[in-house]
């Protein structure tokens, strides 16, 4: 899918064998793992929305390397003249060469069939169905990711773990600066004026790149990761997103 985690051209990585995680579908419900349990009822409903949302989901994204010309606390100066200004990336990432970016999406036919659920009334499994497609996306991201250290490590390089405008105190206006060094077009994806994507059930997200990049902390990336032969790994893995 990708020839080079420095790939400087945009590159579409489709055909997905994505796995949705039946507990970020439960978090987004408001349940807490290993505390709470749904009831037959709801778990009915859960498993008909599991099935419904594995068929309607489409996984793809688009991804592209930058040259990192400059860095410090609390920003990163990219090839171009680009500066993102993300709090505490630089004790982070700690010494990375470049960032990679990428939009990913799991379409829209999911999210249509949710707006048809609710004109229906069929509320219960409308707002299941909806939490299916978040779990999906953010299990979507996450492949992506481990996709980057994979790829990364057969050229002697490290990836860090992902972060998104809008989270970890990074202004979600930064999204238009991000779209401005991997437009999510090519995935289908659109941003409009307010920094909303569409389809709504999509993710942008940054990460560092360099033989120096930090990634001795991240243990829960670890935890959920596929690979099995990682220099770098630092927990087991106790769950996959990846489909065998």
């Amino acid at each position: 899918m990708i020839a080079s985690v420095l790939s400087p051209t945009p590159v579409v990585i489709a055909d997905v064998p994505l796995q949705i995680d039946p507990d970020e579908v439960l978090r987004f419900q408001g349940y807490k793992r290993g505390k709470d349990r749904p009831t037959a009822e709801v778990r009915e409903i859960y498993d008909r929305a599991l099935e419904e949302g594995d068929r309607l989901m489409e996984p793809r994204a688009v991804y592209r390397a930058v040259p990192v010309v400059a860095g410090g606390r609390d920003s990163i100066r990219v090839a171009g003249g680009v500066e993102l200004r993300i709090p505490e990336i630089g004790r982070l990432w700690g010494a990375i060469e470049s960032v990679g970016i990428a939009v990913c999406t799991i379409g829209d036919a999911l999210e249509s069939r949710v707006s048809e659920l609710w004109e229906s009334r069929e509320l219960p499994l409308a707002a299941m169905l909806d939490s299916v497609g978040s779990a999906a996306a953010e299990c979507l991201a996450e492949y992506v990711n481990d996709l980057l250290c994979q790829v990364a490590i057969a050229e002697g390089q490290k990836v860090t773990n992902r972060i998104s405008p809008g989270y970890a105190g990074w202004d979600v206006a930064e999204q238009r600066l991000v779209w401005s060094l991997c437009p999510g077009d090519p995935a289908g994806v659109t941003l409009n004026s307010a920094c909303f994507m569409t389809p709504t059930k999509s993710i942008s997200f940054l990460v560092g790149i360099g033989a120096g990049a930090r990634v001795d902390h991240y243990f829960t990336q670890c935890r959920r990761c596929w690979m099995t032969a990682c220099a770098y790994r630092r927990a087991p893995a106790d769950r996959t997103v990846r489909r065998d």
